[in-house]
């Protein structure tokens, strides 16, 4: 079995197979950046600057699993959706929102 067809989507388009470094860095930053949008979309409140801290900390070491399993799982491709629907759900909030007052 070829190792191109087992790779996910966005680790094909970084060429982890070819250019493992950089692919896999490009891979990480990819995942972090896209939980970011995640968790401010869906679940983020008003913390003090020390308990953001410490989430984004955690974010970021669960995002080395999530990249390490995003190689051949569709983690990055997942987030990339969970975002679109919560957009669209705060896009319906808003409006929602606004046609009430």
């Amino acid at each position: 079995m070829d190792v191109q067809e087992r790779l996910s989507f966005f680790a094909a388009l970084y060429r982890v197979d070819e250019n493992s470094e950089q692919g896999m860095m490009l891979l990480y930053l990819t995942i972090v950046a896209l939980c970011i949008v995640v968790y401010k979309l869906g679940f983020a409140k008003k913390l003090k600057p020390l308990q953001s801290l410490v989430i984004y900390l955690f974010l970021f070491a669960g995002c080395t699993v999530l990249s390490f399993l995003g190689i051949v799982l569709p983690i990055a491709e997942g987030l990339v959706v969970a975002a679109a629907i919560l957009v669209i759900y705060k896009i319906r909030l808003k409006r929602e929102q606004a046609a009430a007052e």
